[in-house]
């Protein structure tokens, strides 16, 4: 009895490798990135804390499985600048590397109002794929700054002078939402605060900020005056970079951070190249 011919194997091979790229191209999709690849530093603003107006951009990036560090920073009304400045930056530095060290290989710092401006002096000092200011403000360097705090700098400069920059005295701060109120804080770190040449001096920190790093400014339409006036300026500043952008929430400067949360998200998504 005759037996039917086998089917040639190599006719077998080529017919499973033409279903299969009839069946479409999956082999070729890119993979979603690791859990945790992606590691946000979140900072608040003045006189605040990491639970105040921060905690629903800081949940929104949780969502997305990426590592977040939403930090209490010198400023916050607890700490009151009990720290100079290269502290703080010292600070935000050994997040990021306790991120990159469990696994994130994209880093971001978003910052919100004095944060946000301190995020572009960060910008200058440490080496992250992107920025996000946040309604960023309290630049010491301004002219009603120089008129409400002048006298109180002074003062801080001559106890440093004198020896007693370390002991923690009652100097005062500035808002402009609730005018100058005092702090319990060492003069030695107020004046390095409140220097108007220096870290918080946002057009000089814009200056010194890396053309090689992309910023997203969020600009609520519902700022405080003062800041909004400070917008075209802000802009024009920013190092030329093709994913550097200006968004403008309609919230306002208190809603900021949740308000442009979803932008925030795929901004991050757009640079670390996340499809």
């Amino acid at each position: 009895m005759n037996k039917p011919p086998r089917r040639p194997v190599v006719a077998s091979i080529l017919g499973l490798l033409l279903a299969g790229l009839a069946a479409g191209p999956a082999a070729a999709q890119t993979p979603a990135p690791p859990e945790g690849s992606i590691g946000v530093v979140v900072m608040h603003g003045k006189g605040g804390s990491p639970n105040k107006f921060v905690p629903p951009l800081a949940s929104a990036l949780k969502e997305q499985g990426w590592q977040v560090a939403n930090l209490e920073m010198a400023w916050s009304g607890r700490r009151d600048y009990d720290v100079p400045v290269r502290q703080a930056v010292a600070e935000v530095d050994a997040a990021l590397q306790a991120m990159h060290a469990q696994g994130a290989r994209k880093l971001f710092i978003a910052g919100h109002s004095l944060g946000g401006l301190f995020t572009f002096y960060l910008g200058s000092q440490l080496k992250v794929d992107g920025l996000i200011a946040i309604a960023p403000g309290g630049s010491p360097a301004s002219t009603v700054y120089r008129d409400k705090l002048g006298g109180t700098l002074q003062e801080a400069r001559r106890l440093v002078a004198e020896g007693k920059g370390n002991d923690k005295v009652q100097l005062l701060d500035y808002e402009g939402s609730r005018g100058t109120y005092p702090i319990i804080t060492p003069p030695v770190a107020y004046v390095d605060w409140f220097d108007p040449a220096g870290a918080l001096n946002q057009t000089a920190a814009l200056e010194r900020l890396d053309p090689a790093t992309p910023v997203l400014l969020v600009v609520p339409t519902r700022d405080y005056p003062a800041l909004l006036r400070l917008k075209q300026a802000t802009v024009a500043a920013l190092p030329r970079h093709p994913q550097t952008r200006l968004y403008e929430p309609d919230a306002s400067h208190l809603e900021a951070p949740a308000a442009a949360a979803p932008e925030i998200i795929r901004w991050i998504q757009a640079v670390a190249g996340i499809r």
